[in-house]
């Protein structure tokens, strides 16, 4: 379940970092998924007026770390991911994008998320998955 941080306490943690340079923001957390929002603009657009590739793996991989950090004992535990892929399925010239990234796997050392990007209307735009390893801050396992 994911409930050991706040959505208050995760856009926190945004500050000074890439995900704030995006504008990213996290916007509803349940049992087992995150979602947040990113703008389509200057910060986020390729040359050529579209959404950039890399800032929706950006958000896929943001949505994915952040749930996993919900998820574990931040005093016992750190986590990193390991893999992030992303198929872009449709163009995005303007407005906002909405990820909601969801548990579909977890085990004492793995997570596996599954984050889909949607445009304002409502289309699939990307869909990603993440794999983050659960590491202990004692052994460095």
């Amino acid at each position: 379940m994911l409930t050991r941080m706040t959505l208050a306490e995760m856009n926190a943690l945004n500050s000074g970092t890439l995900m704030e340079q995006l504008g990213i923001v996290y916007t509803e957390i349940g049992p087992d998924y995150l979602c947040a929002t990113m703008p389509v603009d200057h910060r986020t657009k390729q040359p050529a007026g579209l959404l950039h590739g890399g800032a929706s793996a950006a958000l896929a991989e943001t949505l994915g770390s952040m749930g996993s950090m919900s998820v574990v004992e931040l005093q016992k535990q750190y986590i990193v991911g390991i893999e992030i892929n992303a198929n872009h399925i449709r163009k995005v010239t303007e407005g906002m994008v909405h990820g909601k990234a969801t548990l579909i796997m977890r085990s004492r050392k793995l997570h596996i998320w599954e984050i889909k990007i949607h445009n304002d209307a409502g289309a699939l735009v990307c869909l990603s998955r993440h794999t983050i390893m659960v590491l202990d801050k004692q052994t460095n396992e």
